[in-house]
Order: structure tokens, then C-alpha cells, then sequence
């Protein structure tokens, strides 16, 4: 089963301290995109994103980082903001509160953030509570599913423009794995809500 918007019960339990939306009456749309950088994606999506005067947020994989230092600088450059997604994209609910913790900080090595995600958005409430006071811990409202081969482009894509809203953060994927449907829904994504009046911006401080 496919949840395109984070399950309500799932936001009941872990809604303390996590970030799922941003509350606004104005028609911005918050883009973030997971697992970057990576060079077969994130130039694409780099003038993707400028073709449409749109910002948006990279949670960076730590090793992916020191790979690619100078992709990082790219999305830097540009603008956008970037977010701490472990230094080796581990699942939360298999991993002990303290090697967790030892992976993110491991990343931010790597990085200057004060933005956090948890891969697959699995973290237990004691690694919440861990990491709370270092980093805005950003969840989403929409999945686009775009790293799921079972799920076709207009799928994708469809799943994107019918749950976003005003204040939506929608999780798009920076690689290999997504790229068809990235490729292909992205560019959709931006174009619809585009000719809609939305603007898309990056998780900021003032924002959060």
C-alpha cells in the first residue's frame, strides 16, 4: 500500500518535535529532494530547478558528500539549502540510539546544517530526542513515490500534483534509482504549479 501523504496516525504518534508541513496562506510549495548528491542527478535537477526560478532543499548523504564535494558547492551556489540525511542512509528502527547518532554527526563532517531527515523517515522517539536540540527534524506531507519501479511516470507524477497543497514539503528522490520517473515528473511538478501561481522555496531558518 502506498501512502502518498504521511498516515495520520503515523503524524499522531511522532507529530512532537518533527516537521511535516509548513503552515501558510501563501501559495509556496516546499521541494526537497533525498540521497544526493549524486552526478547522474543532481546537475539535472540543478537547471531543472533554474529553468523554473524555483529553490528547494537537498538532504545529503554524508558519504555522497565526500564523493562529491563539488556538486555540493553547486546546490550551494545556487541557492538552495541542504539538510543532513545520515553519513550512510541508515534505517533509524535497526540501528542503536548511539550509532545513529555517531552516523549523523559523522556527516556533518561533511556539512554545516541545522536541517535534519531521517532516511526512509524511520527514527525512533529516543533518537528524536537525541537529535532535537542540534536540528529541525523535517518529515514530509507528500511522497512522490518516484524511487518505486512499480509506480509509472504519470503515476508519479500524478501522485505529486494531487496531494501537494500550500505549505506542502514534497520528497523527491537525488538518484540512480529515480531517476525515469524523476526525470520525468519533475519538470511536470513545476510546470503545473507554475501556471497555478505557486512559488517554490527552500526550508529555511525563518521559515521553520
Amino acid at each position: 500500500m502506498h501512502f502518498v501523504n504521511s498516515p495520520y496516525i503515523v503524524k499522531k504518534i511522532l507529530n512532537q518535535n518533527l516537521i511535516w508541513e509548513i503552515h501558510s496562506k501563501e501559495k509556496n510549495i516546499y521541494i526537497t529532494f533525498d540521497d544526493g548528491p549524486n552526478p547522474e542527478t543532481s546537475i539535472w535537477i540543478l537547471k531543472t530547478l533554474d529553468s523554473f526560478d524555483a529553490k528547494a532543499s537537498f538532504f545529503c548523504v554524508g558519504d555522497n558528500i565526500k564523493k562529491n564535494p563539488d556538486i555540493l558547492e553547486k546546490i550551494l551556489k545556487a541557492k538552495h539549502t541542504i539538510g543532513n540525511h545520515t553519513f550512510n542512509h541508515i534505517n533509524g528502527w535497526k540501528t542503536k540510539t548511539d550509532d545513529y547518532i555517531k552516523n549523523v554527526l559523522k556527516c556533518d563532517k561533511y556539512i554545516e546544517t541545522s536541517l535534519f531527515r531521517p532516511p526512509y523517515g524511520k527514527i525512533r522517539p529516543l533518537q528524536i530526542n537525541r537529535l532535537k536540540e542540534k536540528y529541525k527534524i523535517v518529515l514530509w506531507s507528500v511522497l512522490s513515490y518516484d524511487f518505486d519501479k512499480n509506480v509509472t511516470k504519470q503515476e508519479c507524477l500524478n501522485n505529486a500534483i494531487i496531494n501537494t497543497k500550500k505549505g506542502s514539503i514534497v520528497v523527491f528522490h537525488d538518484n540512480i534509482k529515480s531517476k525515469d520517473n524523476l526525470f520525468y515528473a519533475l519538470p511536470g511538478f513545476l510546470e503545473y504549479f507554475t501556471k497555478k501561481g505557486y512559488k517554490f522555496k527552500a526550508l529555511t531558518k525563518k521559515v521553520l
